[in-house]
């Protein structure tokens, strides 16, 4: 038995219509105005003027940077609660006390281990 294929081709079944029915194609020419009627040399001049500001804004930025660094810093030293005599001296106390009890224990650790190795080594 023998298969026929067929093949289908895409037509265009739109309506037809004859030339004269055809609308016509309007073509317009548009022009279009700047909304501004500056001259360019009134641009140019802006665009300098403007640069210029953009110049000295940065060089003033870039003075007030390192010139802002010191008084940043000034600012958080004043914003500083310094504490009166007394509370100093007893954190200077405590500190000293915390170093005091580091220290010896420090040394009795060392003097235990030295102990230990001596015991072990067999030294004198």
């Amino acid at each position: 038995m023998a298969t026929k294929i067929t093949r289908i081709k895409a037509k265009d079944d739109g309506p037809k219509t004859p030339k004269e029915e055809q609308p016509e194609k309007v073509t317009r020419k548009v022009s279009v105005k700047a909304k501004n009627s500056e001259s360019k040399k009134a641009v140019a001049e802006k665009k300098a003027k403007a640069k210029e500001v953009e110049k000295a804004e940065k060089k003033a930025a870039k003075k007030e940077k390192k010139v802002g660094y010191f008084r940043g810093a000034f600012q958080e030293i004043r914003q500083v609660r310094w504490p009166n005599r007394k509370e100093t001296w007893k954190m200077t106390l405590s500190v000293i006390i915390y170093v005091v009890i580091l220290a010896a224990a420090i040394m009795l650790l060392d003097a235990l281990l030295q102990f230990i190795f001596n015991q072990l080594l067999g030294g004198n």
